[in-house]
């Protein structure tokens, strides 16, 4: 790998509690501001969310107790992209949704999405089935019950704030997210001893953009990380806060916005020879759409293009099916 790059400056940190309690001019002010981010990089951090550390650390902890276990144990819970479970190595490439080839990413997943069935058996049927949660850490579940409680309240913060950035009405987007198919990946990210030494071009994740509307990131520091593209300074280091989570916005977002907003590119870099034991864990929660949103670009002057509309889920299983390896 090249030599590693400085730290993204591109991207502010936005605390949510002055938009929630502040006067109109603070929350103007804050919408701005994340415009200006999503333009650019299509990356933010945000403070103020209210998600307890302790939580993380506790979700965590029961993860990586699965993560050691033995293959075969794992294999019992091993998961299609997209689906339910255990995603093993070697199950993914996410620069495939890109067109880049590249070997297959250095990560294993617990995944998981949606907990309430929907009413139509055709939904149900592509999207709907119930989580899979290892026996081997019976406190996983609650754990990541109760994260996932605080990350659809955060989503539809986050949502209502996107919709002011773009001067319009705060359900813009929340309306389309009634009853979503959101996902929810502890990605773990172990160092060489584990899955050995990086082939060429290959990545913890590669390079990709993600699919849907809202990606709300809790991730850890290290020299394998998270990198950020833009037009003016290639890739970078991601600003890491360990107060934050790092927001982007998906593919889905992008049209939606005419491409006034870009989704934003990153990637995940290999652990390094000079730290080849590196391990990091990130909580990634992928907010989506109800099944069956028509995604419409907003028109000009707000929107910079103008997308022909897409289903919400036949889009995101289009981009699923397209990093699946073999």
């Amino acid at each position: 790998m090249t030599d590693t790059p400085a730290t993204v400056a591109a991207l502010p940190t936005v605390d949510l509690r002055p938009w929630l309690e502040g006067d109109a001019g603070t929350r103007a002010r804050i919408a701005d501001t994340v415009d200006r981010a999503l333009r650019t990089a299509g990356f933010l951090l945000v403070t103020g969310h209210g998600v307890d550390p302790a939580l993380r650390s506790r979700i965590r902890a029961a993860a990586r107790s699965f993560f050691v276990l033995p293959a075969e144990v794992k294999e019992k819970y091993a998961a299609r992209v997209g689906g339910r479970g255990w995603l093993g190595p070697g199950a993914e490439a996410n620069a495939y949704a890109e067109g880049t080839q590249t070997p297959p990413d250095l990560k294993e997943s617990l995944t998981f999405a949606t907990h309430e069935p929907f009413d139509d058996p055709a939904v149900n049927a592509e999207w709907y089935a119930p989580n899979v949660w290892p026996a081997e850490v019976p406190e996983l579940r609650a754990l990541c019950e109760r994260y996932l409680a605080r990350m659809a309240e955060l989503e539809n913060r986050l949502l209502e704030l996107l919709g002011a950035a773009l001067g319009l009405e705060p359900d813009f987007f929340t309306r389309h997210m009634t009853h979503p198919t959101y996902g929810f990946n502890i990605n773990w990210y172990p160092g060489r001893e584990v899955l050995g030494a990086p082939e060429p071009g290959q990545f913890r994740i590669g390079p990709h953009t993600d699919f849907g509307t809202v990606t709300i990131l809790d991730r850890q520091a290290g020299k394998g990380g998270l990198q950020v593209f833009t037009d003016e300074s290639g890739w970078q280091d991601a600003p890491y806060d360990p107060a934050a989570v790092t927001i982007n916005i998906g593919d889905l977002m992008a049209r939606w916005t005419g491409d006034r907003w870009r989704s934003g590119r990153h990637r995940v870099m290999p652990p390094p020879a000079d730290a080849p034991a590196e391990e990091l864990m990130s909580l990634v929660y992928f907010g989506e759409c109800t099944p069956g949103t028509l995604v419409e670009s907003v028109p000009a002057p707000v929107g910079r293009v103008a997308y022909e509309p897409v289903d919400s889920h036949v889009y995101l299983r289009a981009k699923l099916d397209s990093i699946t390896v073999g």
